[in-house]
């Protein structure tokens, strides 16, 4: 594939997760704020609104203000900014499959760093897996994002991997 397509690729997909996550936040704040979580297929599948101020699980939560906003904002983007340079710059011999993954990646962290900046810090949370007891955090497309944009790329390294030694 083309340098130019897989760039191109790269970030039409990442500007696609980013434009689902800012519009399924909406579309949660707008039918599941204030509201009583709805359920799915016998619980397993719940919607229910929740702003966090931490990062997953609520973990710094109770950090003061500027820390948050270096250690949940200012730190990720950067990170964030440097592995969208590092994809953009090494596209050329990097499979279309780890550019994706990595545009997973790069989508789902801008997303909740949108919110942190832009909702002092309050990330829309509204979707919980699980059964009986047993149960996922409440978490957000953005979180999908990062996570299956995590396996993907572990997939893809592994795959290649294998690759390299059967070759």
């Amino acid at each position: 594939m083309k340098r130019s397509l897989k760039i191109l690729l790269f970030c039409f997909s990442a500007l696609a997760f980013i434009s689902w996550d800012r519009a399924s936040k909406d579309l949660a704040k707008e039918h599941l704020m204030n509201k009583e979580p709805v359920s799915y297929f016998h619980d397993t599948f719940r919607l229910e609104y929740v702003e966090n101020t931490g990062a997953a699980m609520s973990l710094g939560d109770n950090l003061p203000k500027t820390a948050s906003l270096w250690l949940l904002s200012v730190l990720p983007l950067a990170f964030l900014s440097i592995l969208f340079i590092y994809t953009i710059s090494r596209s050329k011999e990097m499979p279309f499959i780890k550019m994706f993954s990595v545009s997973m990646i790069f989508a789902g962290g801008v997303g909740n760093i949108i919110d942190r900046l832009l909702f002092d810090r309050h990330v829309a949370d509204f979707m919980n897996i699980g059964i009986k007891n047993i149960r996922t955090g409440i978490f957000n497309f953005a979180d999908v994002c990062v996570t299956a944009g995590v396996i993907c790329f572990l997939f893809s390294y592994q795959k290649n991997k294998v690759e390299k030694l059967t070759s």
